[in-house]
């Protein structure tokens, strides 16, 4: 099976210039979702790691993880990183991140790639399994708009309209595999980030 196989649909790394665009301010990302100094952090799908340079910035003497499935990727997040002492990588299926960690998470994120996994509630059980008592699970999705409404530099962004989330359709999927919600943040102009507490 090879990587485009495995990876969830309609999740590919974007374009740079766009993906800066909507980001512009990668560490008030990291603040917003409620990454604190200190934290054992896991980017999930990190791609080039411009959020997992985000995230190192935060946790100060924390750790963050940048988990990929694509060696490519951890490459270009590994050289975005670069000098960022509290990164480290590790390449895998995110259905097996648990058996991948060598040791328990205080925080895992999933940014914009959550609408594809094919079996979501499957996912958070395997996220739940990762974090220590009462840990933290974000995710972060687009808004369920019609895609034509959700322009970034004059050209229709993210995926289809079918596949987005609202906050009730991801609740419905990620609170049975051991989760609540603690918090919604709303990350403009597209995004949310829907903020888990592992009860179990």
């Amino acid at each position: 099976m090879t990587i485009q196989d495995r990876r969830f649909p309609a999740t590919g790394m974007p374009d740079r210039n766009w993906w800066h665009a909507l980001w512009p301010d990668p560490d008030g990302f990291a603040r917003a979702l409620r990454i604190e100094r200190g934290m054992t952090v896991v980017d999930v799908g990190c791609g080039d790691g411009y959020f997992t340079a985000a995230i190192a910035r935060q946790v100060g003497p924390g750790r963050v993880i940048g988990f990929d499935l694509d060696p490519a990727m951890l490459a270009q997040a590994q050289a975005a990183c670069d000098g960022l002492p509290s990164c480290e990588w590790l390449l895998g299926d995110a259905m097996e991140l648990s058996r991948l960690l060598d040791a328990l998470a205080d925080y895992v994120l999933i940014a914009n790639t959550f609408h594809g996994a094919p079996d979501k509630t499957g996912l958070a059980r395997e996220v739940a399994a990762a974090l220590k008592p009462h840990g933290r699970f974000g995710i972060v999705n687009w808004h369920p708009l019609p895609r034509e409404e959700t322009t970034v530099l004059d050209q229709p962004r993210g995926p289809k309209t079918d596949m987005r989330m609202s906050l009730e359709q991801t609740c419905a999927v990620v609170e049975p595999a051991g989760f609540k919600l603690e918090t919604l943040v709303e990350l403009p102009p597209y995004h949310y980030g829907a903020i888990f507490i592992r009860t179990n």
